[in-house]
């Protein structure tokens, strides 16, 4: 039970919002801005004081409070888990280059002096790339619900059960299908699939026969399903479009680094009607949604009125032309997602073998990952930077440090792989385990 009289006195201890505001006349903001941080305080502490708690500082906790409004919410931070694609910190990192500030010509022709149309920036150059007109939309998700509502709303949509996948933060094919308007048809089993199930399925109602890569997950064993060329057919026999998903975006041949995922080019070229994938997977670009295809259909899916809320703004455009052009040029290490997937264990191991001597840490064998719902079980051979004594210690001193360094646990060791730091980073990155194993 609360001491009633003990709790009055603590609230009428508690100083008045004026009180508190001329003891932080040094605070550079806003007196409109501190003046609420100090009644949400002053408030915060009237709450505490009911329960029995003890009194905050609440000039300390105001000048606490603004400092963190001035400090960016979204930061850089020193990714040393391994993951090239980690989606928590924002998949594939971009180049520094790739954004530009000021105004642009994102909808002015120079040649004309009249205005354009935002698309030619990407447009062009994904044309070259894939020999077939394209659009942008802002990401994935919005290029699958784009292409079910625009070209089969209110019919049919044939897609393999072992195909109706669920991707991060609940994004499922049956959901987006309802969303569009367009009605699921399954076909097949979970494990195996035929052409005779696409065969039985057709309609008068099929608009679309969809096909999707399971990009976050591998079926093994007794499995099948119809080639892409075989498909194909089937669609032009019957005049349905074939709709292939491939969510990863690979326009880069990445076997050579020992990842195996199936091109976008490879897909058209067997005879895909639509293709749609990300920006910011292994094309190594911006979040974004790239639909290439048939110019009929395309041109469908850029006039279907959905499109214009789902496009992409002058910052992405500047940032996704960049990862075309370098793709289309073959600058590979222009892309810091592809330079990280292509680096080599010798030169991983000589990196990590320098941050281990200065950080009294041990160099160990490790395997880096892909991640962002890409490749699963493909891995890459690398060198790990194995940190001595408590693994939860060292992750939360890293984690809250200046710059924040993302590292993982792996047999209760804290763990640094190198593939997903900059060299540019390294320093910094030393400089952090040092701070670290300090208590900073």
């Amino acid at each position: 039970m609360e001491d009633v009289p003990e709790v009055n006195r603590a609230l009428r201890a508690l100083p008045a919002v004026h009180e508190v505001l001329a003891a932080l006349a040094d605070v550079e903001a806003p007196r409109a801005l501190v003046v609420n941080e100090i009644r949400s305080a002053v408030e915060r502490a009237r709450r505490l004081a009911r329960q029995g708690g003890e009194a905050p500082d609440i000039a300390a906790e105001v000048r606490a409070a603004v400092a963190a409004l001035r400090r960016p919410s979204l930061r850089r931070v020193i990714n040393a888990t391994g993951v090239v694609l980690h989606t928590n910190l924002g998949r594939a990192p971009l180049a520094p280059a790739a954004v530009q500030g000021f105004y642009s010509n994102l909808e002015y022709d120079l040649a004309t002096g009249r205005r354009g149309k935002r698309d030619v920036h990407a447009g062009a150059l994904l044309e070259r790339l894939l020999g077939r007109p394209a659009i942008v939309v802002n990401n994935n998700a919005a290029a699958v619900y784009l292409t079910l509502a625009a070209l089969a709303q209110g019919g049919d949509v044939i897609v393999s059960r072992g195909e109706l996948i669920e991707i991060g933060d609940g994004f499922r094919i049956p959901d987006i299908m309802a969303a569009s308007g367009a009605r699921l048809v399954e076909v097949g089993a979970t494990n195996r699939t035929h052409i005779d199930d696409y065969v039985s399925a057709i309609s008068e109602r099929t608009r679309l026969l969809m096909t999707v890569h399971p990009s976050n997950f591998r079926m093994t064993g007794f499995t099948g399903k119809p080639a892409r060329e075989e498909l194909a057919l089937l669609g032009r026999k019957h005049g349905i479009p074939v709709y292939e998903d491939l969510g990863s975006g690979c326009l880069a041949g990445l076997s050579g680094a020992g990842i195996h995922e199936p091109r976008v080019q490879d897909a058209l070229t067997a005879g895909a009607d639509v293709a749609s994938f990300s920006g910011d997977k292994l094309l190594g670009g911006p979040q974004a949604g790239i639909l290439a295809g048939r110019g009929d259909l395309i041109g469908k899916l850029r006039h279907h009125p959905m499109y214009r809320a789902l496009r992409v703004d002058k910052l992405v455009t500047a940032s996704l032309e960049h990862a075309l052009r370098a793709t289309l040029f073959e600058e590979w290490d222009s892309l810091p997602a592809l330079r990280m997937i292509r680096l080599s264990p010798d030169e991983l191991r000589a990196r990590a073998e320098r941050l281990a001597a200065a950080a009294g840490a041990q160099v160990i064998a490790g395997e880096s990952v892909i991640g962002g719902g890409s490749t699963p079980e493909q891995t890459l051979p690398t060198w790990l930077v194995a940190l001595p004594g408590d693994a939860l210690q060292w992750e939360e001193r890293l984690r809250l440090g200046e710059p924040p360094v993302i590292a993982r646990i792996e047999k209760d060791r804290l763990v640094l792989d190198l593939r997903t730091v900059d060299a540019a980073e390294q320093e910094s990155l030393t400089r952090a385990l040092q701070i670290a194993a300090i208590g900073g």
